[in-house]
């Protein structure tokens, strides 16, 4: 099942409607729960609140595998609000980003974590809680990884827009303590651009974080889906091999 309400999220002093995924006997499984935060939440369950009319297909699946909750806030949908959100630095793509995502973060562990914490039937501890999303949710799921690493021991990092800030990632990245146990599924798509050498700049940039990750004693999947496009149907179909990854433990 998936509910949704408004959320205040203080830095930018907005409300916001989030959607939760729950099992359907949550209430009554006596069971806790890992949690996996996500960023643009309407792109997540439903088609009808999807931006782009399709969504990730995420409650057909976690109804078929009901071991986690989902909480994922929607995004800014005003001009460019999602962009300045969903960046944790400063940037000079699409004529400047004041990338407020810092903020965002702070928020989220600081203030929205501990209210789902309360709320739901959570294991709320750093073995048990995961961040991800795809694109500019891609992007904060990477900086959650590495800046927040205390807090989140799982990313799954799709089509994440690196590009936008690969200087300072590379620094946070240098920088970060990552602590055992901590996991990263990172994926790009073969055609998620036509520009020429767009392929060879996002294999580039995306295989510099995962070594980079790796010599911080991360374990990742990196995974070029081919034929893969910068879209919610293309991310869908990644939703089994992340989860089994973050979750599964296969790769152990």
């Amino acid at each position: 099942m998936v509910e949704t309400f408004d959320v205040s999220i203080t830095p930018y002093g907005l409300t916001r409607r989030t959607f939760v995924y729950l099992p359907d006997d949550w209430q009554t499984s006596g069971k806790k729960y890992p949690v996996l935060y996500m960023f643009d939440g309407h792109n997540l369950f439903f088609d009808s609140t999807a931006t782009y009319g399709t969504c990730w297909g995420l409650k057909e699946y976690c109804d078929a595998h009901p071991n986690w909750i989902i909480a994922a806030p929607e995004c800014n949908h005003e001009g460019n609000k999602r962009l300045e959100e969903y960046c944790p630095y400063r940037s000079d793509w699409f004529g400047g980003i004041t990338g407020t995502g810092h903020e965002y973060m702070e928020w989220l562990t600081k203030e929205f974590k501990p209210m789902m914490d309360k709320r739901y039937p959570t294991l709320p501890g750093r073995a048990n809680t995961a961040i991800g999303g795809s694109s500019m949710g891609g992007l904060m799921s990477l900086y959650a990884i590495t800046a927040y690493n205390k807090v989140f021991s799982k990313a799954a990092c799709l089509s994440p827009s690196v590009r936008l800030c690969m200087p300072e990632l590379r620094q946070e990245i240098a920088n970060a303590t990552i602590h055992p146990g901590t996991r990263v599924y990172l994926s790009w798509g073969e055609k998620e651009s036509d520009k020429p050498g767009a392929l060879g700049e996002y294999t580039a940039n995306a295989l510099e974080v995962c070594r980079a990750l790796l010599g911080k004693g991360a374990a990742v999947d990196p995974y070029m889906q081919p034929d893969g496009t910068h879209c919610e149907a293309c991310w869908a179909k990644q939703v089994p091999a992340c989860m089994d990854f973050l979750f599964g433990g296969k790769y152990e």
